[in-house]
């Protein structure tokens, strides 16, 4: 029976591993009415103070009132977060099984989770209209018949929730659709967020962005500072900014005037968190939409398998742009078989003439290996001994330039080896290639020539992508390699040939989604040339040139692709077909992760449900990492409603396990890398 009582009770999610809300009594000088969800608190919890937000005001509570203490300090004069935004964070932190006070402390900025941030009078400032857009600094492009049918269709759209899948052809102008969006946004007096994969893709939009429109834009990603971070934030939630572009953590982001919704490359695996808080962005920004009553639009050549079921069920609407924008036109697509063919540090002689052509004739040539390093494996031809890293079940990758070991999965460092340890032989050698490797090589080849690469390795330092890219558009770069990182999203117009380097370790992967994965990525990379009026050219080296998938994505197209994929992943009953979760476990000893697994599985099978697949537990692929064991259980169930309810009850299991603290867990739900 709830205890009720006249003075208010705030309910506060606070930042600790505890899935509950906590019952706190108001401070006297605060009246219910000056009480709303959405403001920060300073709380007495055990013996420390902690920061959290008021969830609910009420005058009850599930708990004894002797047992409730009062809130030591209201934080705010206005709630940081609107109604909707707090249901969307609500819904996130149930639906991925994550305690909602950590939920809070994931989404706001570093100053807001102290009890005194800088900027204090900025973000209690009374909240401003949105400013007045400025006559735009640049004229719109002319659409042709796709787009403008596209703009018409999206124009409608405004002021009502629609999921919108933009399925545009790379260089088929889906940005130009964002533009011309955005001023009907901007015109109605509405925001516009903006979701991108990575921090690189930033500079290029926001640069035609800031040509095109004269209003403030805020950027959000983890590269600013916290006091630029606040700023941007602020800048979004009073609606000083009509235009909000950011990566994954900014679906969270509060808006004065939420309008419309845009993901770009909306296959991309980034938009999902893939530790701690795991959500993904896509899922929620469509369901932000519909609690904003707005249209969202998800861009992409290469549309998630998910996405495209959705499509294919009538939840989600297609908008198809068959054609490249302008004069551009579609690349020209080439396999090399490199079956009994001598390559040069992965290169092969008539890709190395290819590419002497095309730079001779002033174009530009890109290469794409995602693997960075020098070599992926350092050994010993003596005895056979491989440098391995002490802490995972890794192999040591070489980094030649730094001279250096380096496990790519813990950042641990070992010197390189003169002589073998293990034999004392001396000079170990490099094994596979890495884009360092190729680099190498290809300085040798063209050492007039100017080349860039772009990688972790060489981009560190903050601003270097933006350089790279900057020096290719000023065309300074006649040879671009590099890895993932420049397959999204960029327009790269003087690039008139791009060679994929290595695609056949996803033809055997045991990750049912590294097709669908190999089939993007061709997708992408693939469209990085052509984009202007030069006509382009892909090349794509491989040692299985008749693989039927791979046939398939180059003569019939990605679409084409993606349904024989979704045909397979239907007749197995694997996602988007069903729905899983995954729980992991790491611990000292291998045995203690495995058995606390086992328990949990026991604990399923006591209560036998022919809906629920169940895989494991099982040593990880890389059992071993940063010294702990790990081990993981796959849970599968054809309706998600059944697996959340199953997941809850686990939780309490976990919980309450007698060997929890010898253990760390973590719970994935639709994970997107099992491995």
């Amino acid at each position: 029976m709830k205890s009720a009582v006249l003075k208010p009770i705030l309910r506060v999610a606070i930042p600790v591993p505890i899935r509950r809300l906590f019952d706190y009594f108001a401070p006297d000088e605060c009246t219910i009415e000056s009480l709303l969800p959405g403001m920060r608190v300073l709380v007495p919890f055990g013996q420390v103070k902690k920061i959290g937000i008021i969830v609910a005001v009420q005058t009850a509570s599930d708990y004894p009132l002797n047992k409730l203490k009062p809130v030591l300090a209201v934080l705010d004069e206005l709630p940081l977060f609107p109604k909707s935004l707090l249901q969307l964070i609500e819904w996130a932190s149930h639906y991925y099984q994550q305690p909602i006070g950590e939920v809070f402390e994931a989404v706001l900025p570093n100053p807001l989770r102290k009890e005194q941030p800088p900027h204090k009078k900025s973000y209690q400032s009374k909240i401003e209209k949105i400013m007045v857009p400025l006559e735009s600094a640049q004229k719109p492009f002319l659409l042709n018949t796709h787009q403008q049918k596209t703009i018409e269709t999206l124009t409608l759209s405004l002021n009502q929730f629609k999921t919108f899948l933009l399925n545009g052809v790379t260089g088929s102008g889906k940005t130009e659709i964002y533009m011309q969006m955005i001023e009907k946004a901007i015109a109605a007096g509405l925001q516009t967020l903006i979701l991108i994969p990575e921090i690189g893709l930033t500079p290029q939009l926001l640069q035609r962005f800031q040509t095109r429109f004269q209003v403030p834009i805020a950027v959000l990603n983890s590269s600013l500072t916290d006091k630029k971070r606040l700023d941007a934030w602020e800048m979004a939630r009073t609606g000083k900014a009509p235009i909000v572009i950011g990566t994954r953590l900014a679906v969270f982001t509060p808006l004065l005037k939420p309008g419309v919704f845009i993901m770009d490359e909306e296959h991309d695996a980034s938009f999902k968190q893939q530790d701690n808080f795991r959500y993904h962005a896509r899922d929620l920004l469509i369901l932000r939409a519909s609690l904003e009553n707005c249209p969202v639009i998800l861009g992409s050549a290469t549309p998630s398998l998910e996405t495209l079921h959705n499509a294919e069920m009538g939840k989600f609407h297609t908008l198809k742009l068959p054609l490249r924008a302008g004069k551009a036109t579609f690349p020209s697509v080439q396999i090399l078989d490199i079956r009994h063919k001598k390559l040069e540090e992965g290169l092969s002689a008539q890709l190395i003439e290819m590419i002497r052509t095309h730079t001779q004739n002033k174009n530009q040539v890109l290469l794409f290996l995602n693997r960075r390093g020098f070599a992926p494996v350092f050994m010993c031809f003596t005895c056979g001994w491989v440098a391995s890293c002490k802490n995972c079940d890794a192999k040591l990758t070489l980094h030649y330039q730094a001279q250096k070991l380096e496990c790519h999965h813990c950042q641990a460092v070992s010197p390189l080896y003169t002589e073998c340890p293990s034999c004392h032989h001396p000079n170990p050698k490099p094994v596979g290639i890495g884009t360092e490797r190729v680099e190498a090589v290809l300085k040798d080849h063209f050492p007039d020539l100017n080349i860039d690469r772009i990688d972790r390795d060489t981009t560190r330092k903050k601003g270097s992508i933006e350089e790279a890219m900057a020096r290719l558009h000023r065309q300074e770069t006649d040879i671009l390699l590099g890895t993932q990182m420049i397959a999204k999203g960029h327009h790269l117009p003087h690039i008139t040939l791009v060679a994929i380097l290595d695609v056949d370790h996803a033809l055997f992967s045991t990750d049912f989604r590294s097709l669908e994965k190999m089939g993007q990525l061709i997708t992408q990379v693939a469209g990085r040339t052509g984009r202007a009026e030069k006509p382009g050219h892909v090349v794509l080296q491989t040692a299985h040139p008749e693989h039927p998938l791979l046939k398939m994505i180059l003569e019939e197209g990605y679409l084409n692709f993606a349904n024989a994929l979704l045909t397979e992943r239907k007749a197995t009953n694997l996602p988007p077909y069903s729905y899983q979760a995954l729980i992991r476990a790491e611990a000292k000893q291998p045995q203690v992760a495995l058995d606390f697994l086992t328990r949990i599985k026991k604990s399923i099978e006591t209560n036998p449900s022919k809906t629920f697949k169940i895989l494991g537990p099982i040593p990880a692929p890389m059992e071993r990492r940063q010294q702990q064991h790990r081990a993981q259980l796959l849970l599968q169930a054809p309706k998600r409603s059944s697996l959340q309810t199953l997941l809850s009850k686990l939780i309490e299991k976990m919980n309450e396990d007698p060997n929890q603290k010898k253990i760390r867990w973590s719970l994935d739900v639709d994970p997107i890398d099992l491995y």
